[in-house]
């Protein structure tokens, strides 16, 4: 009895000492490389990140029996301040509150989708169910949007954009004008 008593209490000694050296003397991790970098220039296309959940948001749709279609991705400051002027002083209706700098297509951050009907047609009916599941296919895609990062302009308070979605990467407008940027691996990209 005393043997099994001992080999109890040297095995919970040993097993005590190899959980505090794994928890306290081992060395800490190296540093993660940061998640916001800065530059003074603009960007000229879609983040990486934002380009390969768009492309997984095209694919699980597609899944779905939904074709959606990317209507805009990276948008330069001067064709912001263009789409800008639509309502104002030039034809057309106000499609944005936005000018050149401060929307998060000028940054590689937003994209803007429409669904694609089997005839073709490209529309932006929030209640059309193209795949007959008895769900509105709008609603699907933002659905599949959400859950690969993306914020949706339609749960905004103030002005709904509903085919925006986008990827701040926890970055305001007035960070991205400063020159903060998020960095390339800010976020994994293998979500499904």
């Amino acid at each position: 009895m005393r043997l099994t008593r001992i080999g109890k209490l040297f095995f919970t000694l040993l097993f005590l000492f190899i959980l505090f050296f794994f928890l306290f003397l081992k060395e800490p991790p190296p540093p993660t490389e940061p998640k916001i970098i800065h530059s003074d220039s603009f960007p000229t296309e879609l983040h990486p990140i934002v380009k390969e959940r768009s492309n997984q948001l095209t694919q699980q749709a597609a899944d779905k029996g939904i074709v959606v279609v990317i209507t805009d991705g990276f948008r330069s400051v001067e064709d912001q301040d263009l789409l800008y002027e639509k309502g104002r002083s030039a034809e057309g209706n106000i499609v944005t509150n936005a000018k050149g700098g401060e929307s998060y297509h000028n940054y590689g951050l937003a994209i803007d989708f429409a669904l694609k009907t089997p005839s073709g047609n490209v529309i932006w009916d929030m209640q059309y169910d193209g795949n007959k599941n008895g769900k509105a296919d709008w609603t699907e895609v933002v659905k599949m949007a959400k859950a690969l990062g993306f914020e949706w302009g339609g749960d905004w308070a103030k002005f709904k954009d509903y085919p925006h979605l986008q990827m701040d990467f926890g970055l305001t407008i007035a960070q991205l004008q400063n020159g903060e940027r998020p960095a390339d691996s800010s976020i994994t990209a293998d979500t499904k």
